[in-house]
């Protein structure tokens, strides 16, 4: 186990300066600060380690970690997580991960050295190191909406799968033959699950030509959605909620109707959407459901119990816009 006295003759320094770095007081130099950073990132040190494997007592706490917390989505995610821990006793210390990999880095750190419970998270790419590094540190860990290559640890999300064949038999019933797919990113497991699925109901109808990634970002749903408009596609689904939106808002903007000139559906839904005009077709999740789930199989885990993953099912929501 990595001590602090090991960072301070890695760093060259002494380990009342390390110990000052730690606590957030001013370091000799600025370049012994980053020294002493780099020292603590290189060798994997953590001040609480050791009193996280001694501890017996509970914190009564979870921490969550969410791709981001702009997103509707994930902010009814992360409510329905917090109500679930809380009638269990617990509170929730949640971080925005802001589609970033480093960033969620750091927040699951941060979280593991304030000692929660538990953890959830909801990746932020398919990198299983992050993933990895907290169940070898022995903190009960569940994922939520979203899994890494290899995952060991409990899985809470839903299957789309049945809901985009739907959709897309529906399309092309309307006689759709230039269908454009505002994919997420390739690099997460949901970004590349929907598009796998629909892109197997669709068959040869899709062309690779009308398939655009953006990044579960409203501007990346802008941009894809002019992109695919430019390319005659005579209707468009968007893996996202922010996504569709922005494919809207580009629709609006190109003087395009919906669903007169181009047909629009959006996976996950969002209360606004069936009050815009035409209200929005969608893949409805149980987003609800989902937090609560992930937070029952975190206390279980915490419990001592090995909850089997639960997968929930989405569903198609037929409305005016296609």
């Amino acid at each position: 186990m990595t001590t602090m006295r090991d960072v301070a003759q890695h760093a060259g320094v002494s380990t009342a300066t390390v110990s000052r770095v730690l606590n957030g007081h001013a370091a000799p130099t600025q370049a012994t600060r980053t020294r002493v950073l780099a020292a603590i990132d290189e060798l994997g040190y953590r001040p609480n380690a050791l009193a996280r494997s001694l501890r017996t007592t509970s914190t009564k706490t979870l921490g969550l970690v969410i791709s981001d917390l702009l997103n509707p989505f994930f902010a009814e995610i992360a409510r329905a997580v917090e109500d679930e821990a809380r009638s269990h006793g617990y509170c929730v210390v949640i971080g925005n991960a802001d589609e970033n990999a480093e960033q969620e880095a750091t927040y699951v750190r941060t979280l593991l050295d304030r000692r929660v419970d538990g953890l959830l998270l909801c990746p932020a790419t398919d990198d299983p190191s992050l993933v990895r590094e907290v169940v070898a540190g022995g903190v009960p860990l569940v994922l939520l909406d979203r899994t890494v290559r290899g995952a060991t640890c409990p899985v809470v999300r839903a299957d789309g799968a049945d809901a985009l064949t739907q959709l897309a038999r529906r399309l092309v019933g309307a006689g759709h033959t230039r269908i454009g797919v505002i994919a997420g990113p390739a690099d997460t497991s949901t970004g590349r699950e929907r598009l796998d699925a629909f892109a197997a109901a669709l068959g040869p109808l899709l062309s690779q030509d009308l398939v655009v990634h953006g990044d579960f970002r409203q501007d990346s749903g802008s941009q894809a959605a002019a992109v695919l408009v430019e390319r005659n596609a005579t209707a468009l689904v968007a893996m996202d909620n922010l996504m569709g939106l922005g494919a809207l808002a580009e629709l609006r903007r190109a003087g395009l109707r919906v669903p007169d000139d181009v047909a629009v559906a959006v996976y996950d839904d969002q209360p606004w959407f069936p009050l815009v005009d035409p209200p929005v077709t969608v893949i409805a999740q149980p987003t609800v459901e989902m937090g609560r789930a992930a937070a029952r199989s975190l206390l279980a885990l915490v419990n001592g119990d090995q909850p089997e993953d639960v997968h929930l099912s989405a569903r198609l929501v037929v409305r005016a816009s296609c």
